[in-house]
């Protein structure tokens, strides 16, 4: 007979969500916020189609609301690191950099990476109740190119796409390099999130 000795997940993509507590105070506040900034500023033009995209870095915005999801993403990227066993991130210098999405009814993100940073997370805002089951998932494309005969053995480790929903207050964090979109949004209310990308480097002795 056969024992089995080990077991280990190789190439794996490391996947996280998360869920702030007490969020909706801060949303609130967050899209209040938002919408100052659109009514101030015209739509940066990135992966959105059809909606918001705000400029700069709205993490160094001075409204409160910018500050504590800061920390929070912060934190969130530093829990995933022990997850995966990186580097002590007390080693390394973080930046962080955030923007804004409001995409009204139709619009939507097109598939992109995000080259350059080493994590992206997105926070949930608001997120519209939908009939339609694919309105504003958002959905994952397998980074590995030579799969198409696994298919057949309906694992989920290997599909091609995974789509996820997530409510206000969560938050999903993933590799930069992991392609992504965002299905359009079928209803009459706007739905709204904070993206953001985390950047390690050596600190400067």
């Amino acid at each position: 007979m056969i024992e089995q000795t080990t077991f280990e997940k190789m190439y794996a993509t490391p996947f996280f969500t998360f869920q702030l507590m007490r969020h909706e105070r801060v949303n609130a506040e967050l899209l209040k916020e938002g919408r100052k900034l659109r009514s101030a500023s015209e739509s940066a033009s990135k992966s959105n189609k059809g909606g918001w995209h705000s400029k700069g870095n709205i993490f160094e915005e001075k409204a409160p609301c910018f500050s504590f999801l800061s920390v929070a993403a912060e934190s969130a990227v530093k829990d995933a690191m022990k997850r995966i066993d990186a580097a002590d991130t007390d080693t390394l210098a973080l930046k962080l950099f955030a923007w804004m999405n409001i995409n009204p009814k139709g619009a939507y993100n097109a598939p992109h990476t995000h080259p350059g940073a080493h994590w992206s997370g997105v926070y949930y805002v608001s997120q519209p109740e939908v009939e339609d089951d694919n309105a504003g998932l958002i959905e994952f494309i397998d980074p590995r190119c030579d799969l198409p005969n696994w298919r057949i053995l309906k694992a989920k480790s290997f599909r091609q796409k995974r789509s996820f929903r997530l409510a206000p207050g969560e938050l999903v964090l993933f590799p930069s390099y992991l392609l992504h979109w965002v299905h359009p949004n079928t209803s009459d209310e706007e739905r709204v999130s904070v993206a953001f990308n985390a950047k390690f480097s050596k600190r400067k002795k």
